[in-house]
């Protein structure tokens, strides 16, 4: 083993410098005539730093001692030999910078003949040069090169709008909160500048952007559909002359631009707000999905104005709001006060009475009718159409023609009416944007509560429609949703809501304790303590024969009736909820044809399934069920069709629209549900049946209350804990 301690005292000062420029001058030259480098050459580069060039004369023969061929050198002396002699905390950055040479790799240094290249003897190998700070050995250094300094990428602010950007970049630090009040919003605008490095999107250099004049565009036009512009501030760019001003400008108009994409949408009220008994699927906007769609379109203000409902009975609305916006400047002919006037047609014993009046004519102008409209007469088509006028002006039908009704008239028909279509216009907001099942030809179901009509829907156009029957105002108001109907049950059982038992049926039972066995209902418990009553199926059934399952909250379906006369009155909302079908054979038919093409159902085959067994046909696909609330309709004539507010649902959202503009609308209500789970003392001689109930009081029965209101699956039997000991399992 060599001494490099004795190496390190024998060679100072002078000859250390002296040394180590001849030596790198001479391996210089002996490395340009040896392509092959010895351990011994790579001992040298590693120990010796590289000094800046002097000017010397080339060396000569006599510079080195050149000894005879030795035996090969074995691996140790090789590894001695390449390594460097001083220790690593030694070394100068000079020497730890300066590259390898070409040479064999380890495993061929090792076992290369000394002879191979000329042995250097020189007091430089072991020399230990000054150094401020330790560094890595050599061989590693060549491994690992020192990496560059990393280059700045270009900044995507243009010079103009540096300072622009500088102030985004602070407003958005500090106050971004105070323009985006929404989480989601308020992250989404960060990332969108913080990409951009803070560059404004809507101006450029000061001016107004392409986008920026699209957006401004449909902000100012937002009443065409059915949308307040003062919901919308446009900021004045025009008055924004310092890079401050511009700044808050463009996230005024970014936060108008989102206020006006999520309440296009998803409506400026949530339904909560309306009523308990709404409930639709919910389709906030994606911020980072308006904020890149809408900067980047072509057409900035079609891109907004994208998040308007698609649905085409929208579309119509929004014209006929347009139409009727048009007529704002014709003038309004007033009917003149004056007496009562009344028709009434020949009885048995009494003869046809006409009145005469010179507002007639007036009169059945303002009604539309074309028909003798120079007559003074008030005969049966004038009271027809005044009572059809009274109907849907929420005045009591009558036919005759008193102050209420002439002020009716008076008051500007198209106000009434815009209002009717703007609320209309937000309601289909609450839809979702597809109706149907995509997998089914986009088919769904849709039931108009007002107007007592069901539609199904196949292709963008009517495939079958039929009357229905709704439920009354009040608390047995039919909801407005959305849910899937999965299957269709013949001969249903009918498991009685617990509305209808808690309200009526448990009242009915403590005056007359019979009630429900003449009825023909049965009467049990559920675990809970709470009471199930329910009615076996057959042609008595309160469904009918069908019953048409879209399992949702409010426990309401659609199904048959026994009681069919009702489908002849004009207004039909009659029920307890659910939505009476007036042709359910036709109605099952139309729909498995839709879900099971192949099995070829008719009206005759679904009949042919009537008895006393419940029969479940499920829907491979289900198909969308949307019940709405349309006061106002375009019909396929393209006429407006108005609709008597059966429910207040219009009154109710003009007020909160025209009065309450400093609440949040969009915030949602929690309706508090009833409960009926609570244990029920019956009156005495009510027997209990035991279909639900043993001995203990126990519920044998697993299924949910909801799956055996919408015939959920058979529940299997226990089996008996003594064979003297039965049970009796209904659905």
């Amino acid at each position: 083993m060599r001494d490099h301690s004795t190496g390190r005292r024998g060679f100072e000062g002078v000859l250390m410098a002296v040394a180590a420029t001849f030596l790198t001058v001479s391996a210089t030259s002996v490395l340009a005539q040896s392509p092959t480098r010895s351990p011994a050459d790579l001992a040298i580069d590693a120990a010796v730093p590289v000094p800046s060039p002097v000017d010397l004369p080339p060396p000569s023969i006599g510079d080195f001692k050149v000894e005879s061929p030795a035996k090969p050198v074995a691996a140790e002396p090789t590894k001695d030999a390449a390594a460097p002699a001083a220790p690593a905390e030694a070394k100068s950055d000079a020497t730890a910078a300066a590259p390898s040479a070409p040479g064999p790799s380890k495993d061929t240094a090792a076992t290369t003949p000394a002879a191979d290249a000329p042995k250097i003897e020189t007091p430089a190998a072991t020399a230990v040069a000054p150094t401020a700070e330790p560094t890595k050995p050599a061989t590693e250094q060549a491994a690992s090169p020192k990496p560059a300094e990393p280059q700045q990428p270009a900044s995507k602010v243009a010079t103009a709008d540096q300072p622009v950007a500088d102030q985004l970049r602070d407003l958005l630090a500090k106050s971004a909160n105070r323009y985006f009040e929404r989480k989601a919003e308020r992250s989404a605008v960060e990332k969108f500048y913080e990409t951009r490095d803070y560059a404004p999107v809507w101006t450029s250099a000061g001016a107004l952007t392409a986008p920026a004049k699209g957006v401004i565009a449909r902000l100012k036009d937002a009443a065409a559909d059915g949308l307040d512009p003062d919901d919308y501030p446009v900021p004045n760019f025009t008055a924004a002359t310092s890079p401050e001003t511009l700044a808050e400008a463009e996230l005024r108009l970014t936060e108008s631009m989102m206020d006006y994409a999520r309440q296009a949408q998803s409506g400026r009220m949530h339904w909560s707000q309306v009523s308990g008994d709404i409930q639709y699927p919910e389709h906030p906007i994606d911020p980072s999905q308006v904020l890149a769609k809408v900067t980047t379109a072509a057409d900035a203000s079609a891109a907004l104005d994208s998040y308007n409902p698609p649905h085409k009975l929208y579309r119509e609305l929004k014209k006929k709001l347009a139409e009727l916006r048009g007529e704002g400047d014709k003038p309004v002919a007033k009917i003149a006060e004056g007496e009562t006037l009344r028709y009434q047609p020949a009885g048995k014993k009494r003869a046809e009475v006409k009145m005469d009046d010179p507002r007639v004519p007036q009169l059945r102008a303002r009604l539309g009718i074309t028909d003798n409209a120079d007559s003074t007469t008030y005969d049966a088509t004038v009271a027809a159409a005044v009572r059809h006028f009274q109907s849907h002006a929420d005045l009591k039908a009558t036919g005759v023609l008193d102050d209420r009704t002439v002020k009716a008239l008076n008051t500007p028909k198209r106000d009434r009416t815009i209002d009717t279509i703007i609320v209309n216009m937000e309601r289909w907001r609450w839809l979702p944007r597809d109706l149907g099942a995509p997998a089914l030809g986009d088919a769904y179901v849709i039931l108009n509560i007002p107007d007592y009509t069901l539609k199904v829907m196949q292709h963008g156009a009517e495939v079958w429609s039929t009357r229905v029957v709704t439920g009354k105002p009040g608390k047995h108001a039919t909801p407005l949703l959305t849910e899937t109907m999965k299957y269709i049950t013949v001969n249903p059982t009918w498991n009685v809501p617990p509305s209808i038992i808690y309200n009526e049926y448990l009242p009915a039972l403590q005056q007359d304790p019979t009630v429900l066995d003449r009825m023909g209902l049965k009467l049990s418990r559920n675990r809970d303590g709470s009471i199930h009553i329910s009615q076996p199926p057959g042609e008595a059934n309160a469904l009918g024969r069908i019953r048409f399952n879209f399992p949702n909250k409010f426990l309401v379906y659609q199904h048959d009736t026994p009681d069919k006369n009702l489908f002849a009155k004009t207004e039909r909302a009659y029920s307890h909820g659910c939505m009476r079908v007036q042709n359910p054979d036709q109605y099952a038919a139309t729909l498995l044809n839709i879900t099971m093409p192949d099995k070829n159902y008719t009206p005759a085959k679904i009949r042919s399934m009537y008895g006393r067994n419940e029969v479940n046909l499920n829907f491979p696909t289900p198909i969308p069920v949307n019940i709405t609330y349309q006061t106002a309709f375009v019909d396929d004539g393209g006429k407006l069709q108005l609709r008597k507010d059966i429910y207040g649902r219009d009154a109710t959202m003009l007020a909160l629209l025209k009065n309450d503009k400093g609440k949040n609308l969009e915030a949602v209500v929690a309706h508090a549900q009833p409960n009926y789970t609570r244990p029920t003392r019956l009156p005495d001689g009510v027997s209990v049946a035991g279909d639900y109930t043993g001995s203990s009081g126990a519920s044998s029965n697993p299924f949910s209350f909801l799956e055996n209101l919408f015939g959920g699956p058979q529940p299997r039997p226990q089996q008996p804990a003594a064979r003297n000991q039965r049970r009796v399992y209904t659905r």
